[in-house]
């Protein structure tokens, strides 16, 4: 009777091949589904890889075009591989995390230490070309070119003949004109040529301010000139004024004879310090750093604006809390009637979008005719968005009302979670309410909420929806370089820098965005290491 079963006898250990053969029929017996909508995924993250490539490939950027290289070969081998399961949850996450946060940071902390901006924003050969186009005048003499307009990959370009041999040629703004060969002739003058569309008369005239623009470069030498054409069928020679000399890295005003070097500040000067304008891209170290605190003209707003901003944030944090708490405390009350009637009528500024109620605030606020002035006071005239002072008791008084809700679900919340004992331990010890609250509510409460408001404080410190929306800023400084105002906080005014006037500093916005992010940081390191001193009481 001790004789074995063929069913319990042990079973030979399997080989690699069987193992990787019951690995495949597994995962064929699995959803084909989920494989199908996996492949069709990557197809179009591939798709979006190549397509990112090729524009990489065509622009040069070999060092962007080998990290998007490198993400999509390990995208694909993670999810095709069997094994690489916490991989497969992860690299969604890490990858957008690159994306959206550390390529953002490192790209706007480079920005800092560049010169980029209005009339610095490309290479120096792209501000020779736009220089040389902005000073051409037409030939005296110039033959007629017969030309004919093609386009291709969205670009504009010329397709010419030259009226004296024959030859034919094609060029872009872009792209000198090239020598073509097989180009389809109609007489003298060549009407279509492989790899691009020739726009018909009707889109030549539907493009007119396009086409008058376009200005194609004769050679490499931008001193050749270029051919530019008025009717989009006649080209004639155009020599710009401004003579460029590469090798001397200077340009020079033919009509006047002014000499113009680059001298290392991205941008051709005269002796004079007369700038020509586009300039180009350099790095320029620590320089807008330096000028963000040395210019008189920056300095003074700021320092108004940082001194503001941080009243700001401390204001609107400390009133926003003690309000909610005020009323968690009151509203958490058992003898309340009422109670959750109340508590949705106090949620709801929160509810509604921020800027939206900026905007109805700042129109309830408007001197002229707004609710408060007309219908409160009676027909007053009270500047509350144009006075400085009183502009800035707007913005408070705005951002108490959007704030309060939010401070008072997170007190409701945290009250309610301290227990009762605690609260007729301290009555049995004849501890009065405001001992009780003093000793043990609020210490308990801010073990919670202290965390909850160093995250309001970095936001009201970059609290841009308001202040864009109620004020713009204003009432704006007197005699200031850039155009920032009284109740502009960092962010805003960095907006102002980079985005308004007629010059826009992005390398100037980037360092004071740097200084921002170096300025949160260290506060929010800062409390949270205090806070851990609250810990204690748990």
């Amino acid at each position: 009777m001790s004789q074995i079963t063929e069913q319990e006898a042990p079973q030979a250990p399997r080989t690699r091949k069987q193992r990787q053969a019951a690995a495949i029929a597994e995962a064929a017996s699995g959803h084909v589904g989920w494989t199908l909508l996996k492949i069709v995924l990557l197809a179009i993250v591939d798709a979006v890889a190549v397509y990112a490539a090729f524009v990489l490939f065509t622009a040069s950027e070999w060092l962007v075009l080998g990290i998007v290289a490198a993400v999509t070969i390990l995208v694909n081998w993670i999810y095709f591989s069997r094994r690489r399961i916490p991989a497969k949850y992860l690299a969604p996450g890490v990858v957008f995390l690159i994306i959206f946060q550390v390529f953002t940071l490192l790209y706007t902390g480079y920005i800092g230490f560049t010169n980029y901006g209005t009339g610095h924003n490309g290479s120096k050969t792209q501000a020779v070309a736009a220089l040389m186009r902005s000073a051409q005048e037409r030939v005296a003499d110039s033959p007629t070119y017969p030309v004919a307009v093609v386009e291709r990959d969205g670009m504009l370009g010329l397709l010419v003949t030259d009226p004296d041999d024959g030859d034919v040629s094609v060029g872009t703004e872009d792209q000198p004109l090239q020598a073509v060969s097989g180009a389809t002739m109609d007489g003298d003058r060549a009407v279509a040529v492989d790899g691009w569309t020739t726009l018909p008369f009707a889109k030549v005239i539907a493009r007119s301010s396009d086409i008058e623009k376009l200005s194609v470069p004769f050679s490499d030498d931008p001193n050749d000139g270029a051919i530019r054409t008025p009717d989009g069928r006649s080209g004639y020679l155009y020599v710009s004024t401004l003579q460029y000399d590469e090798r001397a890295g200077t340009m020079t005003d033919t009509r006047s004879g002014t000499v113009y070097s680059d001298t290392g500040v991205g941008a051709f000067t005269a002796e004079s310090g007369e700038q020509l304008l586009p300039g180009w891209q350099i790095t320029v170290g620590f320089d807008n750093f330096v000028r963000a605190v040395t210019d008189a003209s920056i300095r003074g707003p700021l320092i108004s604006v940082t001194v503001w901003t941080f009243v700001f944030a401390l204001i609107s944090v400390a009133s926003t809390f003690f309000l909610g708490l005020l009323l968690a405390l009151v509203f958490n009350s058992s003898r309340m009637r009422f109670r959750n009637g109340y508590r949705i009528l106090l949620i709801l500024p929160y509810a509604f979008p921020a800027f939206l109620s900026a905007l109805v605030w700042a129109g309830m606020m408007n001197e002229s005719f707004g609710f408060l002035n007309q219908v409160i006071f009676g027909g007053a005239s009270i500047p509350w968005l144009t006075d400085p002072t009183l502009a800035k008791v707007s913005v408070l008084i705005v951002n108490l009302w959007l704030g309060f809700p939010y401070m008072f679900l997170v007190c409701m919340g945290a009250l309610q979670g301290i227990p009762a004992d605690v609260n007729e331990a301290a009555e049995m010890d004849g501890a009065n309410p405001w001992q009780i609250f003093r000793s043990i509510k609020l210490p308990l409460l801010l073990v919670t909420v202290a965390p909850l408001l160093i995250s309001s404080f970095a936001f009201n410190f970059n609290n841009f929806n308001l202040i864009y929306m109620l004020t713009g800023g204003g009432p704006r400084f007197d005699d200031v370089s850039i155009p920032v105002g009284h109740t502009d906080i960092l962010i805003s005014m960095v907006y102002k820098v980079a985005f308004t006037g007629q010059t826009r500093d992005y390398g100037l916005a980037s360092a004071f965005t740097i200084l921002i992010f170096i300025v949160v940081a260290a506060i929010s390191i800062i409390s949270f290491r205090k806070t851990k001193a609250l810990e204690e009481l748990n």
